[in-house]
């Protein structure tokens, strides 16, 4: 993560989900001088002359969005482009309609963050911005120097679409699924403040379900996929056990992450549905980062698993890789559960173009399709894939210079490492591309990572049972404690 300069220090940052930051910070001339910047480098390399000046603009359903949003506008518009304000709609629809015309993006939102923060996620035509990107925004936005907002720009009516970004959205996948694909699943909509709350039943009715809507909020939760809150773990039981329902789906705050749970309200991890959403899709080739787990080689149920450092920009550059390696049916996802489709998929004589940008719709409907496919109930179209149990955590307040100098040791010296893991048999051996994932010879996991924007270290275990994993987890975080204190 890259500090935004400024004069003062500031929340805000730039990571692989687009500058974010406390909202008394960005809603004001910081959303209105990094939108010109933005605006300035599609003019610069003439993307802006590409898609005929236009730049469409979405947010999610945080109270200080709307405000933002409008500041987004009145900056595109000083800069001589054409704003279309697309309203409140899912971040993959929006970029969906983006790719499918050319056009750039800006999304209002801090995804699944406390509703105090929020960011904006910068889109090309192509797809999102990379480091590269990043780096010319900041650049402009040092050059332009812009100190204060005009007063017009509170004032300002954008125009909107002429298409129906979140029909085309729901067209996209009728057409791939087929009307009544869903046919006698009941499936809850657990809606909270997701922005797709009311998308995603809407396209489980076209598609034959029946859809349940559950807890929807009147204020913004922030539901987090990898990190789920104790009282949503709850409430997913008490459903389940309330009424029969074959799963209940959910989103974070921009529906680019899935959540989903079986009919017993047991959430699956993010990985295993970026498996499952794979498996269904045929993909021959997954691209998924280091943190995901090891089983998707075991399994043998892809012909090719390309890993990646965290981050959707390097699920994207691996899933390019694929491609020109040959792979002709891509699937990229994350451990938090956002899918990427990297290639243009057919299924049962019906296509559904590639979309590389995390999705929370394809996932969620490939596991509901799952269990027509497979007659399965999705707890045992899960438990196919055999995954290893799985936990994180992390010790905080921990400068990367020491995580930094800790893992070079174990990856430097082998007699260091298999001194410290004797308690599993030594090291069986490590993959270095993102901190350093430890398989010890008793064919567990052990995986040290320094956070990206935090002064912490993270780290994640796999192990034959939950129980073992929590006692792996434990021992892994006091063995990384002793060695960087």
């Amino acid at each position: 993560m890259n500090t935004v300069p400024g004069t003062a220090p500031s929340s805000l940052k730039f990571g692989t989900s687009g500058l974010r930051g406390l909202v008394v910070e960005l809603n004001g001339v910081p959303a209105f001088a990094y939108t010109r910047a933005f605006a300035e480098m599609l003019k610069e390399d003439g993307s802006a002359a590409a898609s005929k000046n236009i730049v469409l603009v979405g947010r999610d359903l945080r109270e200080s969005s709307p405000s933002i949003a409008q500041l987004c506008c009145a900056a595109l518009k000083e800069s001589g482009l054409i704003p279309l304000d697309c309203g409140a709609l899912p971040t993959p629809a929006l970029a969906y309609h983006g790719m499918r015309f050319g056009l750039p993006a800006i999304m209002v939102t801090g995804s699944h963050i406390p509703e105090d923060r929020n960011g904006l996620k910068f889109y090309r035509a192509q797809g999102e911005i990379d480091k590269k990107d990043e780096a010319a925004i900041l650049a402009w936005h040092a050059k332009l120097n812009i100190t204060t907002v005009p007063a017009s720009a509170r004032d300002l009516q954008a125009a909107k679409p002429e298409i129906d970004l979140i029909a085309a959205y729901h067209q996209r996948y009728l057409d791939f699924y087929g009307a009544g694909s869903l046919s006698g699943l009941t499936v809850g909509v657990y809606q909270h403040s997701s922005v797709a709350r009311d998308v995603i039943v809407q396209m489980l009715e076209m598609l034959g379900a029946r859809a349940v809507p559950l807890g929807r909020a009147t204020s913004f939760i922030p539901v987090d996929t990898e990190a789920l809150r104790k009282e949503d773990e709850i409430l997913a039981k008490q459903w389940a056990g309330e009424q029969k329902l074959d799963a209940i789906v959910s989103t974070d705050g921009d529906a680019d992450r899935p959540l989903i749970s079986d009919g017993a309200g047991d959430f699956l991890r993010g990985d295993l549905v970026g498996a499952v959403t794979a498996k269904y899709l045929g993909a021959d080739a997954i691209v998924t980062p280091v943190t995901s787990n090891s089983a998707l080689e075991a399994s043998g149920a892809f012909k090719s698993v390309v890993r990646t450092k965290v981050g959707s920009p390097y699920v994207i550059e691996g899933m390019g890789e694929a491609a020109r390696s040959g792979a002709r049916a891509i699937v990229g996802f994350e451990a938090n559960g956002g899918v990427l489709l990297g290639s243009e998929i057919e299924r049962n004589g019906r296509k559904l173009a590639a979309l590389p940008t995390r999705d929370a719709m394809l996932p969620i409907l490939c596991a509901l399709a799952s269990i027509i496919d497979r007659k399965k109930p999705l707890s045992e179209v899960g438990a196919d894939f055999a995954f290893k149990a799985a936990a994180s955590n992390r010790l905080q307040n921990i400068p990367g210079e020491k995580s930094g100098a800790f893992m070079r040791k174990l990856q430097d010296d082998k007699a260091y490492l298999d001194g410290l893991f004797s308690d599993l048999g030594g090291a069986a051996g490590f993959d270095g591309r993102d901190g350093l994932r430890i398989t010890a010879k008793n064919g567990e996991v052990v995986h040290f990572r320094a956070s990206g924007n935090a002064p912490e270290l993270r780290v994640y275990v796999e192990a034959g049972t939950p129980e073992r994993a929590e006692t792996l987890l434990a021992w892994g975080l006091d063995l990384a404690g002793r060695q960087v204190a």
